[in-house]
């Protein structure tokens, strides 16, 4: 089959460490990544870019973020949507307070903003863990809302709250369309993707891998609980940070603290739930699920006449299907799924 990786041999450590080790993997990314830059900028509508693409890779980029603190370091966390208003608020404020900044650089200090605010609200975690932990959260939910709301200096003294993000600017050019901002948030997305696929296989990702198997004995074979854990919030509220900024600049336009409500934190960690948990790709199927799901249940529920009544509550309905129907029959998620179907590619046509 396509997918044997018959006559593929290692002959250096650098070829045996690469991180897409089968050829076939390797030539599918770049297939991927061709298309998605190089085709569908000319194909896609502009509806197309706004409603599906853009959300898409924003939410996995945050979806990424949250699998990171969840997936590889088994801190379970509620705030997600807070620690993506950091960084669009942090992103505005440098923009609009320091004449001439670059674009990415703003984004990247309110990542780093993000990744401040999550490493003081990541300190309950040395103590505590499970239910108490997604309390504690929720709580940073909760707060980095109110603060936005109540201190008018972070959305520049608006009496709406609602205020209009900046034009997005890189060396002169101007991110106006949609196919622009399309082409921006893949470059970003995919870059830090690449960089989280790499990061789990060196000893931080192993060191979080270990802290959330078995945190005790963890700390008996050399591994600091205290800096992993702390280091977890900081990476995934960095990557949280610049999905928020991406949310607010490429996909809305605005940047106003109810853009990130609890209601967005929960649909991210339905993303990694029914994606895969602890799994870069789960990230990317989770997204499109979400994404796209409810585009299908408006269509059903038009093609049926279904009453407003139900059409208004079916999304929730069959998400809350899901979420059991995932937890129940498969825990990994989507990510397992297509796991799976490679393995019986590569034993076809003898698939156990």
């Amino acid at each position: 089959m396509f997918y044997r990786e018959a006559g593929q041999f290692k002959v250096t450590y650098q070829a045996d460490n690469q991180v897409f080790p089968i050829r076939q993997d390797r030539l599918g990314i770049a297939a991927l990544l061709a298309f998605a830059f190089l085709v569908v900028p000319f194909i896609a509508s502009p509806y197309t870019f706004s409603a599906i693409l853009i959300p898409f890779l924003i939410f996995a980029l945050a979806a990424l973020g949250l699998n990171i603190l969840t997936g590889y370091a088994g801190q379970l966390s509620l705030g997600t949507a807070a620690f993506m208003a950091v960084g669009a608020f942090a992103s505005y404020n440098f923009i609009l307070r320091i004449p001439g900044i670059p674009l990415l650089v703003a984004f990247i200090l309110g990542g780093l903003c993000a990744a401040l605010v999550g490493v003081a609200f990541g300190l309950p975690s040395l103590r505590i863990r499970g239910f108490y932990l997604a309390a504690a959260t929720l709580a940073t939910q909760f707060f980095v809302v109110w603060c936005l709301t109540k201190i008018q200096w972070f959305t520049n003294y608006s009496t709406s709250g609602v205020i209009t993000a900046q034009q997005m600017s890189i060396l002169g050019y101007e991110f106006t369309t949609p196919q622009s901002k399309y082409l921006l948030t893949l470059s970003i997305v995919a870059v830090m993707a690449l960089l989280v696929k790499n990061m789990t296989r060196t000893n931080v990702g192993r060191s979080w891998m270990a802290v959330r198997d078995m945190d005790v004995a963890a700390e008996v074979i050399g591994f600091r609980p205290m800096r992993t854990k702390l280091l977890a919030f900081a990476v995934s509220s960095f990557y949280c940070g610049i999905a928020g900024a991406l949310y607010a600049y490429a996909y809305l336009g605005t940047v106003e603290p109810e853009a990130y409500n609890l209601d967005l934190s929960f649909r991210i960690l339905f993303m990694i739930i029914i994606g895969g948990v602890g799994s870069v790709i789960g990230a990317f199927f989770g997204s499109a699920f979400i994404v796209l799901l409810p585009i299908l249940l408006n269509i059903i529920a038009h093609g049926l006449a279904l009453p407003t009544s139900v059409a208004s509550n079916l999304e929730l309905m069959v998400f809350g299907a899901l979420i059991i129907f995932f937890l129940i029959v498969e825990p990994h998620g989507l990510a397992r799924l297509w796991q799976i179907a490679k393995e019986k590619l590569r034993l076809w046509p003898f698939p156990h």
